[in-house]
This record gives C-alpha cells, sequence and structure tokens, in this order.
C-alpha cells in the first residue's frame, strides 16, 4: 500500500487507525476544494445543498472512514475510499451537465425532473463502491469485536486487512447493504416518483450497468477518470469519447487484445512486458494486430501507415510519449532466465486496460530499461488537460431548472469561487489544482456527443461497462482447407460483403457493382485484406509487398475479366456532385462470386472502356 498522503490520518504506534468524525475526515483542504466544486455543479444554494448532498456525503465518510479504495490498485491508502468517492462525484456532475435527462422525454418533464437526476448522479457515483467496505476487509475494533458495516459507523480505533480470497466483484451487489444508511428516506421517496431514475440508479447500486442506461455511463466514465488520474494514466479522450469514434474503438480493440491475444511477460520473445506502472507494446507487432482487429469488426477509417497510427494514438491520450514527446521508446528488456533484447515499444498507463477492482497479470519478474533517457523523465506520465479532450466535442448547455417536492430547489444562485486557503497544505493544494484542471472543473462543462439515434427519439450510447466479459471479434473464415492465399481472399471478400463488414457502392467503398458485375479496387481491397492478416505473409525478401502477394494470388484463379489486350485493370470514372475521379480495378466474371443477391449499378460509376478496346 502506498503512502497516504499529506494530511490524512495515519495509523497510531499499535497500528490502529483513529476513528475520526466525518467534519474531521472531510476538513482537509483537499477535500473541502473538492466539495466547494461539487456545489458549484448543481444548482441549489449552499442550505439546500448542505441538506441534500452534504450530509449524505458526511455520513458515508463516517462509514468508510479512512479505508482504502483498493488493496494495492488505485487510491491504495488511508483515505483512499473518501477521495475516491469526491472525486467520482465532482467528475459525474460535469458529465451530467452534458446531458438534458431523462433523454427523450418532454422539455416540460425535463425541467422538472432536473436536479433529481443531478441527485442520482451524485448518490450513484458516491456510492457505486461502498460495497468494498463490506466484504473486501475485515475490520477489528479496539474493543476486540469485527466491525460490520451494516451496523453502522464504528465509533472506535480499528485496524482493517483485505480478505483473502475475496470475490472482486462482490462488492458491488453488496452496496444494498449500505446505501440506505446514507440517503435519508425522505430523499429515496424523492427519487422514487420518477421510475427512469429510480430503475437506473437502484441498477447502478447493483453493479448491473448494462441496464443503466445514461446514469451507468457517467458513473462509469468518471470512476475511470478518477482511477486514470491516480494511476497517472491519462482519462482525456479515449475515456470520454463516444464509443463510435475511432479514439474508443482503438482503446476497446487494444483492451481486447491485451486481455485475449497477446503474449505478454514471456520469459523470452513477447508481444509485451508488464511492469509496475506501464505496459511496454512492441510497438510494429501490436500495431498490426490491432489494425487487423478493427478491419475485422467491420470499422473504417484505422490508418494504413504505423507511423500516422502511433500519431493517433498519441495524439488520443492512448499511450505515454517518451521524454521528446514522441510516441516510441527504445529500451532493453532482461529476463529472469538472462534472455535479453531491444525492441522499440509503445508505453500504455496500466489504469487504461484494467479498470478499478479488475485482476491484472503480475508484473514482470525481469527489467525493463529504457534507453538512452533520462530515467527520472522516462518515468513522468504524460498528462493533458482534460479541456484538450473537450475541444474535440460538441458543446451542450446544462440544464439547472428547480424541483421541489420532499426536497426544495431554487434556481441557479450566484456562488462566490472558492477560497484561495492554501496555508501549510501548498504541496496537496498543488496537487488538487492539478485534479481540478484536470477535470477542467473551473470553466464551462466538458461536453459528451450522444450517439446517433432514431428519428423521433434521442438515446445516448452507453459505456459498455468494463467488468463485462469481453467479446471475442466475428471469425473471419480463412477459406477452404488447403486453398490458395487467392482462395482465402475471396472467402474473406464474400463473407465480409455478406456481414456488410465490407461496404460496396459507398464513397471509399472498395467494391463496386458495375455492368452488372463486381468492381474490386486496387491495390486497395488487397491491401485491407493483407492488413487484416498479417500474420498470413511471409518475410522472405524477393516475395514483395504483403498486399501484391494477395493480388498476384487472386490474378492466378483467373475469376476476372480480361480485356482484349490482355490487361487485367480497368477503369471507371466516378461522378460526383462537384468533380470527378477514377478507379481502377479489377471486374469479376460471375458477379455470385462476391454477392448473394442480385445487386444493381452503382449509378455514380461508369465503365470508361469497353472489353473490346485494345
Amino acid at each position: 500500500m502506498r503512502a497516504a498522503p499529506a494530511d490524512n490520518a495515519q495509523r497510531n504506534a499499535d497500528g490502529f487507525v483513529p476513528y475520526m468524525s466525518a467534519d474531521e475526515l472531510l476538513a482537509t483542504p483537499r477535500r473541502q476544494l473538492l466539495l466547494e466544486n461539487i456545489w458549484h455543479r448543481t444548482s441549489v444554494n449552499r442550505d439546500q445543498f448542505n441538506k441534500l448532498y452534504l450530509a449524505p456525503i458526511k455520513r458515508y465518510a463516517e462509514i468508510v472512514q479512512q479505508l482504502p479504495a483498493s488493496e494495492n490498485h488505485h487510491h491504495a491508502y488511508l483515505g483512499g475510499m473518501i477521495d475516491h468517492g469526491l472525486e467520482i462525484i465532482a467528475y459525474a456532475l460535469k458529465l451530467r451537465q452534458s446531458f438534458v435527462l431523462p433523454v427523450g422525454s418532454t422539455p416540460e418533464v425535463q425541467s422538472a425532473q432536473s436536479e433529481a437526476w443531478s441527485a442520482a448522479v451524485v448518490f450513484a457515483a458516491l456510492l457505486h463502491d461502498i460495497g468494498k467496505v463490506a466484504v473486501d476487509v475485515k475490520v477489528q475494533l479496539r474493543s476486540g469485536d469485527i466491525w460490520r458495516a451494516w451496523d453502522g459507523p464504528m465509533k472506535e480505533d480499528y485496524r482493517f486487512q483485505y480478505v483473502k480470497g475475496r470475490q472482486y466483484k462482490l462488492h458491488g451487489a453488496a452496496a444494498g447493504l449500505l446505501y440506505t444508511q446514507v440517503i435519508p428516506s425522505e430523499v429515496m421517496n424523492w427519487l422514487s416518483q420518477y421510475p427512469e431514475l429510480w430503475g437506473a440508479l437502484l441498477y447502478v447500486l447493483a453493479g448491473q450497468f448494462e441496464h443503466s442506461g445514461v446514469l451507468g455511463d457517467i458513473v462509469v466514465r468518471s470512476d475511470q477518470a478518477s482511477v486514470a488520474h491516480e494511476l497517472g494514466g491519462n482519462p482525456d479522450r479515449a475515456v470520454a469519447a463516444p464509443r463510435n469514434t475511432l479514439q474508443r474503438q482503438l482503446l476497446d480493440g487494444l483492451r481486447y487484445l491485451m486481455k485475449n491475444e497477446l503474449k505478454l511477460n514471456q520469459p523470452e520473445a513477447s508481444d509485451g512486458w508488464i511492469t509496475a506502472d506501464a505496459i511496454w507494446l512492441v510497438s510494429k507487432t501490436v500495431s498490426d494486430r490491432l489494425r487487423a482487429h478493427l478491419l475485422s469488426q467491420g470499422i473504417e477509417g484505422v490508418p494504413d501507415r504505423n507511423s500516422t497510427l502511433f500519431n493517433v494514438f498519441q495524439d488520443n491520450g492512448l499511450i505515454v510519449a517518451n521524454p521528446a514527446g514522441k510516441a516510441i521508446w527504445d529500451a532493453e528488456i532482461l529476463s529472469p532466465t538472462g534472455w535479453k533484447n531491444t525492441f522499440t515499444f509503445l508505453r500504455v498507463s496500466p489504469s487504461l486496460i484494467w479498470s478499478a477492482g479488475e485482476d491484472r497479470p503480475e508484473p514482470f519478474g525481469g527489467s525493463v530499461q529504457v534507453l538512452n533517457e533520462e530515467p527520472a523523465e522516462s518515468e513522468s506520465p504524460n498528462l493533458a488537460p482534460l479541456a484538450h479532450a473537450a475541444e474535440d466535442l460538441a458543446e451542450k448547455p446544462s440544464c439547472n431548472v428547480q424541483q421541489g417536492d420532499v426536497v426544495a430547489v431554487e434556481p441557479p444562485v450566484t456562488k462566490p469561487a472558492a477560497a484561495d486557503d492554501h496555508g501549510a497544505h501548498a504541496t496537496e493544494m498543488d496537487d488538487t489544482d492539478y485534479l481540478l484542471d484536470l477535470m477542467d472543473m473551473r470553466e464551462a462543462p466538458m461536453t459528451s456527443v450522444p450517439a446517433p439515434a432514431m428519428p423521433g427519439r434521442s438515446e445516448v450510447q452507453p459505456a459498455e461497462p468494463e467488468d463485462q466479459p469481453v467479446t471475442a471479434p466475428a471469425t473471419t473464415i480463412a477459406g477452404p482447407a488447403g486453398g490458395t492465399l487467392g482462395h482465402q481472399f475471396m472467402h474473406w471478400l464474400k463473407v465480409g460483403v455478406g456481414t456488410h463488414k465490407i461496404i460496396i457502392n459507398d464513397a471509399k467503398a472498395k467494391v463496386h457493382t458495375v455492368n452488372g458485375t463486381a468492381f474490386l479496387v486496387t491495390p486497395e481491397i488487397f491491401r485491407r485484406y493483407a492488413q487484416e492478416h498479417p500474420t498470413l505473409f511471409s518475410a522472405k525478401a524477393g516475395e514483395g509487398q504483403p498486399w501484391l502477394q494477395v493480388q498476384k494470388s487472386f490474378e492466378k484463379l483467373k475469376l476476372h475479366v480480361k480485356k482484349n489486350n490482355g490487361h487485367n485493370i480497368w477503369t471507371c470514372e466516378v461522378f460526383g456532385p462537384r468533380k470527378t475521379k477514377t478507379l481502377k480495378g479489377y471486374m469479376l466474371k460471375k458477379p455470385g462470386d462476391v454477392f448473394t443477391t442480385e445487386m444493381l449499378d452503382n449509378p455514380n460509376l461508369k465503365l470508361c472502356e469497353s472489353q473490346d478496346e485494345h
């Protein structure tokens, strides 16, 4: 367990942690500043804030005391549960301001329920991990009694140890044991009036994020951001991005490879090595595999060149830059067996791959020695302000409207800036300023762009919870056993077109319908196959680039129409609204080699020459 930050309580000489009141626990300058900014994100006055939000936060603090948020992962220090809880609330309220909730309802309903949804966001964020103190740790009081969280606050000094062999996902289900101690019954009565809100909140508190919609999405993303910040990761673009953007697809693909396909921490040749604070991935191997994985999912826009892909990684915060600001690190691997070798690496923060509470591989038993770099610099994480991420996202107005049944809520009030009371805690406050800058909490709220919705209803695509099993990609069938590279290519092409993973007749399509048959754009269609199947190709000199090997093998099948002059390549003219261009490619003899149904010709394409031309 890491040393606790300054100002957190330490164990007594006898090993017991002193019991503290909620006011004492929340009195540190860092926590006070977080509370101040949480208030700034609500639309209530100070008295209402104290009743609706601060009182439950105090009850939470009194229950969790100085317990860590994890044993040896994020916030693994005395007081980590409180810090993590406050950080998630601050981040979640920031994200909440990007949405008008409940999604798809009338403006009148959204207005009436605005503050209720803000309250649900706060309680979901604060309580989603509270079950940890009930099932993950064994707490002994000074009196010798064992403390059980459902009995109420400890009221005595205590010591604790983590339960061996515990179920790491159980804490999600255990929140139900405790949240009634935090949320007063009159507030639950108020929230339960709104079925959609109430259901989403209960699903979050039960750990069933797949059913919790936008509320679960907000909590998951806020949790990721808090964890990534504390571990030195970068929660910027990848975490905040909608799931249909390239940066999010890259992140999801990288997580899939790390958890399912890549060979890690091998005593000799490996795809990557994991140390305590970094993942070192062999740059070319991982980039080729990631591109192949994404293309197999039908994802377009993946850069063809690794150098371009590295830039995309870096621009979107998926990798840690080296001290020179570049993507690639040179490092030497020394195995405990004595094997050593030098590679070029991409460095990734572990917190971007494994979420809070997820099992991760043990660190490599050997060493990773960065070459030609200053050691102090090489260990510095590359963090950019979250405001930079927001530049790519369209801003939406926040919604702060009054609501009053059990809890009366007034219109937004003008609130003073937080007092600049650094005092003797300058070091801690510098860290807090950095945290708040990272969250961009002093300026306009970060926005989130919902996924496209069906007409008549605006829906937001929720983030897939990190504790769900990773889904394997749809299999690309290699083709008949013993078939040539050309046979495999044609089988892949027909399957891809039939499952719509290979788009046809689109502006950037690599397959079109011309003269009643299929037109294969070269070299693009062959290049895509090669990129999707990098392990199929020989590295022997003289065999040409992988895509050229595919093209030559395809030609040997003699499935394409040749011109009378013996040439293989045909030219099509593409007519657009503003300009025309030409495409080069192969025309197939039988459209059924690609299409399973009869297809109409692309009206925007015209064959430039006839078969009779010489």
